[in-house]
């Protein structure tokens, strides 16, 4: 059997991830208003520097169904590599944000090298003060404490029908992705923002 294929919902059963935030979710109601208040109090753990394996960017774009369209954000861009990517191979747009001036100055570089410098800008900014409502794709390769808090925010923020991909790290019981893919020793969940999803945060008090 390959090892690029698509996992069932029980890989999450087996992931360290999942048994490392399991504390997180504890107690927390599924209602999408009860998630931020419970979880903003807990100090964040510091997201390493972690380059994203190119195989592993090129399915990430093709699990979000990148075109030429789209606005890709990335947070915590690293390099750049995944909105270059997405406007070499797609012609798409992109923004990536990074908290490291020295990430942010290394991706214009190689934005400008890969010439696609009009394509994409690039911006040292904290994702929890970031407005995400522009893209119509968000990728992620962060923590899942991260992944949690910032949720609440890509909800409210992004338009119906926006996708979001995570690398090794889901969103909890709150948001199940809707797929889930296995490359070599990588994990890779997609979401999109849905009409329904929308609905119950209009609800919420």
């Amino acid at each position: 059997m390959s090892d690029d294929r698509r996992i069932d919902l029980s890989i999450l059963h087996e992931r360290r991830t999942v048994l490392h935030g399991a504390a997180a979710l504890a107690g927390l109601a599924l209602a999408p208003g009860a998630i931020l208040p419970a979880l903003a109090d807990r100090p964040l753990p510091k997201v390493p520097y972690v380059t994203t394996p190119q195989d592993i960017v090129d399915r990430m774009l093709s699990m979000a169904r990148v075109g030429r369209n789209d606005l890709v954000y990335d947070l915590g861009c690293g390099d750049g590599r995944i909105v270059i990517s997405a406007a070499r191979k797609y012609g798409a747009r992109g923004v990536g944000i990074d908290l490291d001036p020295e990430r942010i100055r290394e991706a214009k570089d190689n934005a400008r090298a890969a010439g696609v410098k009009e394509r994409v800008r690039f911006r040292q900014a904290d994702l929890f003060r970031t407005d995400f409502s522009p893209a119509t794709v968000v990728m992620l390769y962060l923590l899942f404490e991260v992944n949690l808090q910032l949720m609440p925010q890509l909800w409210r923020q992004l338009r119906i029908g926006a996708r979001v991909v995570s690398h090794d790290f889901h969103m909890g019981a709150q948001w199940p992705p809707e797929q889930i893919v296995r490359v070599r020793d990588k994990t890779l969940y997609a979401w999109t923002i849905t009409e329904e999803l929308k609905r119950e945060l209009a609800a919420q008090p």
